[in-house]
């Protein structure tokens, strides 16, 4: 999905709100494999439970992404990143409790507490770090849809330092979320999003914390 450019400064400034003040992280081994269970958000709206895993494997200066997702709302582009915090602090998926308003839904907003901020798009070019112009997956007539990227690891690391200055990728501190339900989907007011940016678009559906693989041996 393409968002107008006139979405960008909206998407930078909430997520730099989201974001808390710098600190040094460490880098991702180079040679390790991690991996994200992918477990089911929001599911009274997408009226499916969206799961799926997401592989992270560095060898090197390559990084291989690979996310596989099934039952999410069909026919649907989704946008995928993973969101951390830029404390040293360890992301976690949001449970219920994330939801502040009660209005029965956890908006991308309210992520923010437990995961921290949107870091790096799992979309055609992730090292680009441009959230709200990449070209994300769209699911199939059932809900599934596979993704798979290759990046320099050392581009991406440069990518993530000058967004988020002092900051390394840090993978076992991230989390995945998988985003998106139709565009016709009705959705409370209290449902919130970045600037202008349709809730719909960034509702969060499927959250898997990353952690090393067993072995933790890249493939």
């Amino acid at each position: 999905m393409k968002i107008q450019h006139a979405y960008l400064p909206a998407l930078v400034a909430g997520a730099l709100a989201l974001a808390a003040p710098a600190a040094g992280l460490a880098a991702a081994p180079g040679h390790a494999s991690f991996t994200a269970q992918l477990q089911p958000m929001n599911t009274g709206v997408t009226k499916t439970s969206t799961a799926g895993v997401a592989h992270f494997a560095v060898n090197g200066d390559k990084l291989n992404i690979e996310v596989k997702v099934h039952g999410a709302p069909a026919d649907t582009v989704h946008w995928q990143h993973f969101h951390g915090f830029t404390t040293g602090m360890a992301a976690s998926c949001p449970g219920a409790g994330a939801d502040a308003n009660g209005d029965g839904i956890v908006d991308l907003i309210e992520t923010g507490k437990a995961a921290g901020t949107t870091m790096v798009p799992l979309d055609s070019q992730p090292a680009a770090m441009d959230v709200a112009h990449g070209t994300y997956p769209k699911a199939d007539a059932k809900g599934d849809y596979s993704y798979h990227a290759t990046v320099s690891l050392k581009a991406l690391d440069a990518a993530v330092a000058k967004a988020f200055p002092g900051q390394k990728l840090d993978l076992s501190k991230r989390v995945v979320f998988i985003h998106g339900v139709p565009a016709d989907t009705a959705l409370p007011s209290t449902v919130a999003s970045l600037g202008p940016i349709p809730a719909q678009v960034t509702l969060p559906i499927a959250c898997g914390k990353i952690e090393p693989a067993a072995g933790g041996v890249a493939h």
